[in-house]
């Protein structure tokens, strides 16, 4: 925005439009940055010469901003259109991340949203030919607005998950990438294997590794809706094993620590558990597996066999 505001206010001198020529040559993403700057602007322009409805005079208030006057005073309606606007395009580039136990949804710049796990980071680059999302850590679920001519892509290591409007959400693995889709078809793939891709429908998962080696199929009716409970702040088993189940809960905690006893942690659980109550999940395997817990002054909750 910066640019184009220059542009307006200086005009385009030899010395500003190669000033702009490095700018834009620096990063491949500054040209769809400025491209969206200058559509924001022109947007701006009309709605300063909205008429506006009559209003008892108000003398503004000094207001330090590169904007023209003629933007920032032109009535409650252009100000209006400014101000979301300039929330909107002010940073195509954007980065996200949760600590334990946070789970935060965002609205991105391109009308999709993202609902980001406990302890993930997502970086977010929307450009003019493409929306590319890197899941550097964690999980996160993605609700993308549909625009055919910019593919949604989400990076997890080497894996590419790739949607044009659709549902469906990513955890990277230290071998690769969980895939799981509600709604609409996703392409997946490999870096270095392009040639290999499969798509994954609604009510489909699939495990992409870094090798290239993709398993996929359709998931049971409650399968994908279980495995995405935490959206709602949940944990549902359906007989995991309680080893698999401490290392869930460890993942949204950070104060209260469960530890298993190795000759029970291949114990089956069935049930529906607040993430945010370790203690809660901890009493209930007391009493349906009869183990026995202890609660240590640190915090830790171990849970072992009673002899």
């Amino acid at each position: 925005m910066r640019w184009v505001w220059r542009l307006d206010r200086e005009g385009r001198t030899p010395q500003l439009l190669a000033e702009l020529s490095d700018w834009l040559d620096a990063d491949s993403r500054h040209r769809g940055a400025m491209l969206q700057a200058e559509a924001t602007w022109m947007m701006l322009d009309r709605a300063s010469q909205l008429p506006v409805a009559e209003a008892e005079p108000v003398e503004p208030e000094p207001v330090r901003s590169w904007f023209p006057r003629r933007v920032l005073f032109g009535g409650g309606g252009a100000l209006a259109a400014c101000a979301a606007a300039f929330l909107l395009f002010l940073q195509p580039d954007a980065r996200y991340d949760t600590g334990v136990g946070e789970i935060r949804r965002v609205q991105l710049v391109d009308g999709s949203s993202a609902l980001i796990n406990t302890s993930s980071a997502i970086d977010f680059d929307d450009s003019a030919n493409r929306r590319r999302v890197r899941l550097t850590q964690g999980e996160a679920w993605f609700k993308v607005a549909k625009d055919r001519k910019r593919p949604f892509v989400v990076e997890a290591g080497a894996v590419r998950v790739q949607a044009v409007g659709t549902a469906f959400s990513v955890r990277r693995r230290a071998n690769g990438a969980d895939v799981l889709v509600t709604e609409g078809i996703v392409e997946t793939w490999v870096v270095g294997a392009e040639g290999h891709r499969v798509r994954v429908g609604a009510g489909e998962r699939a495990f992409v590794a870094d090798n290239a080696a993709i398993s996929s199929g359709v998931a049971e009716a409650t399968e994908i809706d279980r495995a995405l409970a935490w959206r709602n702040g949940k944990i549902d088993l359906n007989g995991e094993t309680l080893g698999w189940a401490a290392t869930e809960f460890n993942r949204y905690n950070r104060r209260e620590h469960i530890v298993v006893d190795p000759s029970i942690a291949g114990e089956r659980l069935f049930g529906v558990f607040r993430i945010d109550d370790p203690a809660g999940f901890a009493a209930a395997v007391e009493l349906s597996l009869g183990a026995k817990v202890a609660r240590e002054a640190d915090g830790t909750i171990a849970v072992s066999a009673r002899k």
